[in-house]
């Protein structure tokens, strides 16, 4: 796909949905990287149950470190991979408080160097915490990409690098946000619901779906 297609993708996506914003539930930067980091393998609905208690009883670094792993384990052993996210939560916080203060670095290589904290991790909360503009690449994101044209790759970072040169400038803060909520509920991984895909005439997926199944 050439960047003036995908440029009329991402705009037809942006025109039905003009104000996208993550459906993890988060109140500062500090909570949105333990909620990210939880959702790794898990879905957001999961995740936003587990830290509706997780976050009324730990909502800061300090905190969390005092609720100590086995305290974290009990609001997340609903998701997967409970054990290591809860020793994961625990330890990125310490480290937070010990290398930064207790407060969430803008700095991708000081994100990463975090426990649980991988290249999607640390972009998700670049973009949503502080405004910058990353491709965080999910499992949603890098079907979409390889599926639709508009950034096929291997490996996640082939796909997110390619978003990044295809997208418009103006549009890649929210283009993380387009595609993953267009990959949870349109063009889905069993079968993709062409018919309601608002950017269908600029996709070039060769088997769309153009109407629901027979029931």
């Amino acid at each position: 796909m050439k960047a003036d297609q995908a440029a009329a993708f991402l705009r037809a996506l942006a025109a039905a949905n003009p104000a996208p914003e993550t459906e993890l539930h988060f109140r500062d930067a500090y909570t949105l990287l333990v909620a990210v980091a939880l959702s790794a393998q898990t879905t957001d609905v999961a995740v936003n149950k587990a830290t509706a208690t997780l976050f009324e009883e730990a909502a800061t670094p300090a905190a969390m470190v005092a609720l100590g792993v086995e305290g974290v384990a009990r609001h997340i052993r609903r998701i997967g991979l409970w054990q290591g996210k809860a020793r994961n939560v625990v330890a990125l916080s310490q480290l937070l408080l010990d290398r930064h203060g207790g407060e969430v670095p803008e700095d991708r290589k000081a994100l990463e160097a975090l426990p649980g904290v991988g290249r999607k991790t640390a972009n998700v909360v670049l973009n949503v915490a502080f405004g910058q503009e990353t491709m965080a690449v999910d499992t949603h994101i890098f079907r979409l990409g390889n599926r639709t044209g508009i950034a096929p790759g291997k490996t996640t970072r082939q796909v997110e690098d390619g978003l990044v040169k295809r997208c418009p400038p103006d549009m890649l803060r929210d283009a993380h946000h387009w595609l993953i909520l267009h990959g949870r509920y349109i063009c889905k991984a069993r079968m993709p619901e062409c018919w309601r895909c608002p950017a269908i005439e600029h996709c070039n997926h060769t088997a769309k779906v153009l109407a629901p199944p027979a029931r």
